[in-house]
Formats: C-alpha cells, sequence, structure tokens
C-alpha cells in the first residue's frame, strides 16, 4: 500500500476513534450518542495500534495533530475505566469472612434471552450455586413454566412473564412483603419492589429493574427516566436497599453515575474489575450491563460472574451482608444541585417520550 494511502487510512481510523470518544460527552439522549458509553475498553484497546499506525505512516501535520487528539483520546477512556480495574480503591468494602452467616443474602441476577431456550443450563446453575433470591429477565411463558420447578426450594416471588422481552420472574426464598410490580415509565416495562428479611429478622428493600435500551433510532430518555425514579425512591426511604437488573446501562456513564449519587448506592465492581456480562458469546465486545447496586448498610462478601447458560448475558452472583458498621466504613455517593435538576430533566423527558 502506498505510504500516503496508508496515512489516510491512519488518520480516518484516528478521527474515528476520537469522535468516538467525545461523542459521550454531549448530554443528548440520542441513542446514536448513547451507544458510544458502551465501548471505552474497545475504543481504548484500538487507539494504541492506530497511533503506531500514524506515526509508521508520515509526520505530517494533520498525523501529528491527530496522534495528539488520540493521547488525549486515550486520556478519556482511561478515567472512565480505570476506576473498574483493580487499579482503583474499592468503595464497596469487603465482608469479613467470619460475618454472621444468618446476616447474608446471596443474590443471582439473568437475562436468560427470551429466546433461549436451554432451559436445563440455568437450573443447574441456581442449583450449583443455591442464592436465596433469583431474578431472571426476558422470561416468557415458556421460562416461567420451565423454571416452576424451583418454586420447591423458593416459596415466595413475582411472576411476570411477557412475551416483548420485557418479563421478570423473582424467585426468594426469604420471606417477601409489600411485594409490586410497577410500570414506572412505559406501560409494557415492568419492575419489582419487595421487601426482604434475613434469617436475622433485618428488612431490606429489593429492587429489579430492566429498563429499554438506548440504540441508534431509539432514545435513551425512558431508560433514563426510570433509573431516576428508582433512585429518588431509594433516597427517599434511606433503608438498606438492593437494585439488580439488567440496566441497560454501563458502569462508567453518566447515567449509572447520576443513578447512583441520586440514590446513594456503592458499585461493587469499582476497584475490583468490570465483569462484563453482554455479549456472552462475542468476548471483543462486552461490556457490563447486569448490576447489583447496594446501600452503605451492607458490607460485600462475594462477586461472580457465572458460567454461560444459553443467553447472550452472563449470570451475576453476588453476595452481600449486613454489618452494624458497613455505614462507618463506606462512602456512597450524593447528590447535588446540578444532579438534582439533570434528574428532574431525565424525567420529564422519560414522561414525554413515552406518552408520544
Amino acid at each position: 500500500m502506498p505510504v500516503s494511502t496508508l496515512s489516510l487510512v491512519a488518520q480516518i481510523l484516528a478521527a474515528c476513534l476520537v469522535a468516538a470518544t467525545l461523542l459521550p460527552f454531549w448530554r443528548s439522549r440520542a441513542g446514536l450518542v448513547r451507544t458510544f458509553d458502551f465501548p471505552r475498553f474497545q475504543i481504548a484497546s484500538a487507539i494504541l495500534p492506530v497511533l503506531v499506525l500514524l506515526v509508521v505512516a508520515g509526520h505530517d501535520p494533520v498525523s501529528l495533530a491527530l496522534g495528539a487528539g488520540l493521547l488525549a483520546a486515550l486520556g478519556l477512556q482511561l478515567r472512565h475505566i480505570l476506576p473498574f480495574t483493580r487499579l482503583a480503591r474499592p468503595t464497596a468494602k469487603a465482608a469479613p469472612a467470619e460475618a454472621d452467616p444468618e446476616r447474608r443474602v446471596a443474590i443471582l441476577i439473568v437475562n436468560v434471552l427470551q429466546s433461549n431456550r436451554a432451559y436445563d443450563r440455568l437450573l443447574r446453575v441456581v442449583e450449583r450455586h443455591d442464592p436465596d433470591l433469583v431474578l431472571a429477565l426476558e422470561t416468557d411463558a415458556g421460562w416461567r413454566d420451565a423454571l416452576s420447578p424451583l418454586r420447591a426450594r423458593y416459596p415466595h416471588g413475582v411472576d411476570q412473564a411477557q412475551d416483548n422481552t420485557y418479563g421478570l420472574m423473582l424467585y426468594s426464598r426469604l420471606p417477601l412483603d409489600d411485594v409490586r410490580v410497577r410500570f414506572l415509565i412505559e406501560d409494557d416495562v415492568p419492575s419489582v419492589r419487595a421487601g426482604v428479611t434475613l434469617p436475622s429478622g433485618e428488612r431490606f428493600t429489593f429492587h429489579g429493574v430492566h429498563p429499554r435500551p438506548p440504540h441508534p433510532g431509539h432514545s435513551s430518555a425512558t431508560r433514563d427516566g426510570e433509573l431516576v425514579l428508582v433512585a429518588r425512591e431509594v433516597a427517599r426511604e434511606a433503608g438498606p436497599t438492593v437494585v439488580a437488573g439488567d440496566l441497560n446501562d454501563v458502569a462508567w456513564s453518566r447515567t449509572t453515575g447520576l443513578f447512583q449519587a441520586i440514590g446513594g448506592l456503592l458499585d461493587p465492581r469499582v476497584g475490583r474489575g468490570a465483569y462484563p456480562t453482554f455479549h456472552a458469546d462475542w468476548p471483543i465486545l462486552r461490556w457490563p450491563l447486569d448490576h447489583v447496586f447496594f446501600s452503605e448498610h451492607f458490607l460485600l462478601a462475594r462477586l461472580e460472574r457465572l458460567e454461560h447458560v444459553g443467553s447472550d448475558h452472563f449470570p451475576i452472583l453476588i453476595e452481600l451482608c449486613r454489618d452494624a458498621g458497613a455505614e462507618a466504613v463506606q462512602e456512597p455517593p450524593a447528590a447535588d444541585a446540578d444532579d438534582r435538576q439533570e434528574a428532574a430533566e431525565a424525567v420529564a423527558e422519560a414522561r414525554e417520550a413515552a406518552s408520544s
């Protein structure tokens, strides 16, 4: 390939990577813009080889300027992704090994992929890991019937099977109270809220969510608004809380940061790793979409990404422990006036989008 052609290719690739880095900073809810929140690891990984290609291809002013732009873009990407590596300090502290078993709760979250019919694979995973709660998303009538054996082990729960990829099922061996299935923004996208009582007698609130994702042609407004509404409820109640599910958002996005700030919720992946759960079949295109956030009343005993169950998502298993000293050693994020204003705008835009 002639050098001039190689230089042009390198410049085009560099310009695309710089643009892909900068685009998410635009506070737009357009699906095309918000899609670039997701592949930060992939973009950061692509920057270095393109930078080398620029150096090899030539030293003209355009290449030099784009090279500087790539270095700046790499810095911006690392600022977002380094907290989700072991280079950062965890914000959610670890539970002591001797923590009281009666104050622990293990929760498994899995987007089953509605069209996936490998029912036995998930049943085996549940049997092997034996969590206290199972939140299964994208469950239709077929999944409800296939997972019915779980009811013997999990006598409490919620059945909201739907055929639009937004069904959800909650299975619990722990007693539930004040169970509510809500449609917070869209009338076909449910979430669940329930009180859960630990064997110790302590109670916490559990929220299971699965908002609609943004993509080119579909705004993130309804997703963003639903997450803000849940976060506001968490803040208002101010008690022990866990929020889990497929948020259709990544851990490092502005939307997830706003959700955490409004709700005062901790992310156990900070300082431990990204734990990417989607896409299970495409290793080079993975990002963390399945989340568990919790209030400062809990310490983290365990966090695992589990084995493939035939879905495009990996399951996530987390074990939390109520601890009297947890609040003294953890500092959850807090919202400021700008966050609250942005949250109000997100809810207004979500309601407008849902009604249009």
